[in-house]
This record gives structure tokens, sequence and C-alpha cells, in this order.
């Protein structure tokens, strides 16, 4: 994606390889802060975007930040426990602390909000955020950004209009001093077809082992016997993908490629780039199995983008209005 001149400054918490980041340059946002913990994950970043992330937020003062007019962060979801708080609070105990994210990311991710005071911000994470503890998580982690004074909206969005990838994630976004936000209509044309993302001509290597097929249909056959839907995933050449996972270094299992008179294949860490919508430039300078774990954990490089792109016209139009 082709950048911009700068129309506003952001930092990139839990950065990962720098998937956001690239959406928010090509919506014109200059990047003036990182952070990522990973130091895999840190290598990739520096080969690609030119300098090293800084490394545990936990351990950054908000002092050490730049001012910025966006916070974006993918933050990790650690359960929070609330059950032991409610319980004191109605035995008229003490709790030790008032907030009940301390001792989570996201209380990182809050603390540099309330200190720093961007005009938005955008959070990316898992859909069952939202479900999680029946729903306790998500009300308290949108009432924290209310608390701090920002206008919150959230939805979740499945990337399989702009990838060949179903994979559902909640977007959070919140402004300061903005009445109204919309997030992006999907596009009205399908993605490309999951055969447009890969390769040619593939190493063999990457073609399943006998024995590791055998696995797999032996276990798919045992759990479809229990009534389970637990299985490896034959992806349709013309369909869509499920989604990219984390684990996909293990054996390739959810995502696995057809070949004809030969055993299916997983999938080559530049097809996984593809499939999350990164740049045919984009470096991978590090093993399988740690890109496979990086792309797993990335996000969608265009939904992030349209996103981005709203999130720069309603902080320009609010601009204008102001001026």
């Amino acid at each position: 994606m082709k950048k911009r001149a700068s129309k506003f400054t952001f930092i990139d918490l839990f950065a990962g390889i720098g998937g956001t980041r690239l959406a928010f340059e090509a919506a014109g946002g200059e990047c003036v802060f990182t952070s990522e913990w990973d130091k895999f994950a840190q290598r990739t970043y520096e080969a690609n975007f030119g300098h090293k992330p800084h490394g545990d937020i936990t351990k950054i003062d908000s002092s050490n930040i730049p001012e910025h007019d966006v916070l974006v962060a993918g933050f990790p979801c650690q359960p929070f426990s609330i059950s032991g708080v409610s319980k004191k609070n109605s035995l008229g105990r003490p709790t030790g602390f008032k907030d009940p994210t301390q001792g989570t990311l996201f209380f990182e991710v809050k603390r540099i909000l309330n200190d720093k005071k961007p005009q938005a911000f955008l959070l990316e994470n898992v859909k069952n955020l939202v479900s999680h503890d029946k729903g306790r998580t998500f009300q308290i982690i949108l009432g924290s950004l209310k608390e701090i004074g920002y206008q919150v909206y959230h939805q979740v969005i499945d990337a399989a209009k702009y990838v060949p990838q179903h994979r559902q994630r909640i977007f959070i976004v919140g402004f300061r001093n903005v009445e109204s936000f919309q997030f992006p209509i999907p596009p009205s044309e399908d993605a490309p077809a999951f055969k447009e993302i890969l390769d040619r001509s593939v190493d063999p290597k990457y073609t399943l082992s006998d024995k590791l097929w055998q696995y797999l249909q032996d276990y798919a056959a045992k759990h479809k016997k229990a009534g389970n839907g637990f299985g490896y995933g034959l992806t349709p050449l013309s369909g869509r993908a499920r989604t990219l996972s984390a684990r996909y270094y293990k054996d390739g299992a959810e995502i696995l490629v057809p070949q004809h008179g030969k055993n299916p294949r997983r999938l080559t860490p530049r097809e996984c780039a593809r499939l999350m919508g990164f740049p045919e430039d984009f470096k991978i300078p590090v093993s399988d199995t740690q890109a496979y774990k990086q792309f797993g954990n990335s996000v969608v490089v265009p939904v992030v983008a349209s996103i981005a792109n709203e999130i720069a016209r309603v902080l320009q139009h609010n601009r204008q209005k102001a001026a």
C-alpha cells in the first residue's frame, strides 16, 4: 500500500508484525511509537519498518510515549476475574484496587488512553471477547473506555469480503469530541477466490506426509462419529478458507490445499501473508514456524485499512468543523 502525506499520528501497541501499521500508514497516518515484546515479531517488524519496537508495554511509562492522535492496539485478552470483586463489594470489603481491568493487558491500553488522551483509538480482538463470561468482560471494557471520556463503537467484521478467509474479529473504535461514527460497508464484490493466493510451484516439503495425513483423517473420523465437528479443513479452491490461527505451524489442519494425485499440503508463509492481505514486498525474515505464528496472530490488513480510512475521515471532518 502506498503511503500518503501524513494526516495524523498514531502509536502501535501489541504491534505484532505491523499489519495495523501498514493499514494506518495507507490511510495517511504517521507512526510515532511502537511496542511489541515478542523477539521474533520484533525481528519481522524491524525488517519491514526499519526500527525495532519498544518492548513490554507494562514497563513503559506514559511520559515516554509521544503525543499522538490515534492509539491502535490488538491487545491480548486475558479473562477479567470480576466475580471475587463483586462478592467483596457486596460485603463492603475492600478489593485492593478500584479498577476491575487492573492486572490485564487491556489495563495498559486504558492507562495510556487516560494519560495521553488521543483523539481516537482502534482496538482489535477475537470475536469471543464479546461473549466471554456471559458478556460481562466486554461490558467492563466498554464501560472503562466510556469512563475516561470516549464515545465508543464496536462491530464484529468477517474478513471474507476482503480476503479468501472467514475471519471474524471484534473492532472497537472510540473518539473524544466526535458525535458519530459508522463502520465502513464491506466491498460489494467478493474477494478473490482461495486459489488466487496460491503459488503455482511449491516446495514438496509443504505436502503432508502419509503418516500425518492418515492421522488427520482418523482424528476427523473419530470426532465425527462422536458427533463433534473437529477435523481438518480441505479448502475449496474457488471458495474461502477457515480462519488462519497461530497454531497453524503444528499440522496446518485448518487450511489444507488439495492437490491432484497427492496428499494435500499446507500453505507456505508467503501464501499466509497473502491470505492476511499483506503486500507482496512484505519481508519474512523468520523460520516457517515463527512466520505461521505471526500471520496467524496478525490482522487482515485491508479490513483494518478500511476502518483506518473512516477514522481518518472523521478526524479530518472534526478538525475542519473546529477551525
